[in-house]
């Protein structure tokens, strides 16, 4: 893998304005890329959320949700620091759980498919729009792309991670028309607690067709915004 940090990247911190997140950019405070899908939710989505939540109960939920970010958190430590040629060890249960899933994303995906880093852990933002963070900016598989790592309880089928690919689609808008690049392919590396991996792919007219719908969902949310 070839090291080419030639874009330079914002800092950012990042705040809570009113329960949701936002990125400090610059003077602006801009909206995260999952505070706007979070809150352009299809009524669909919310009432399966609310059905699960109402089956397993709201203590096993709450559970379930934080088991699954500590060992996310922990992968993506564990990927990050060998993108960066160190080494994280977590000898917790969850790390070594965690261990485990990273090195089959690394082993299946980012060893033999990323070519090129450009940024990793990358900040992104969309001028006066909206912000965010990515884990993989580079080429991949011999495209222009950003990529995002996902852990699952279970796995994915593709309708069902519509979010993933708007998310991708956003970050791949804010790079295009911030630093001039054309990057017409968002990538989903996803690894189960289990070791099961799944890579999703999104390019062509379904990552174009992504990208209007992720702005969409940006005009829906400043319409709630100014009606409230």
């Amino acid at each position: 893998m070839n090291i080419n940090y030639q874009f330079e990247y914002p800092t950012s911190t990042r705040s809570l304005i009113q329960g949701s997140r936002h990125y400090d950019i610059g003077q602006d405070k801009l909206p995260s890329v999952t505070t706007i899908l979070a809150a352009t939710q299809s009524e669909e989505k919310k009432a399966a959320l609310a059905a699960w939540k109402a089956r397993v109960g709201e203590e096993q939920a709450t559970r379930t949700r934080d088991q699954a970010a500590e060992r996310g958190t922990v992968m993506h430590h564990i990927i990050e620091s060998y993108l960066k040629n160190q080494f994280h060890v977590d000898l917790t249960p969850v790390g070594l759980q965690a261990h485990k899933m990273a090195d089959k994303i690394i082993q299946e995906a980012l060893r033999p498919k990323l070519q090129e880093l450009w940024g990793l852990e990358t900040v992104l933002y969309y001028p006066d729009l909206y912000a965010g963070q990515t884990d993989v900016v580079g080429i991949y598989n011999n495209q222009e792309s950003i990529c995002d790592f996902k852990q699952s309880n279970k796995l994915k089928r593709r309708e069902w991670i519509e979010d993933y690919k708007l998310q991708l689609a956003a970050y791949a808008l804010a790079h295009n028309e911030v630093y001039g690049t054309n990057i017409m392919q968002g990538v989903n590396l996803i690894c189960t607690g289990d070791c099961q991996f799944q890579e999703f792919v999104f390019e062509g007219d379904e990552f174009k067709q992504a990208k209007f719908e992720w702005l969409k969902r940006v005009d829906q949310y400043y319409n709630q915004k100014d009606s409230n």
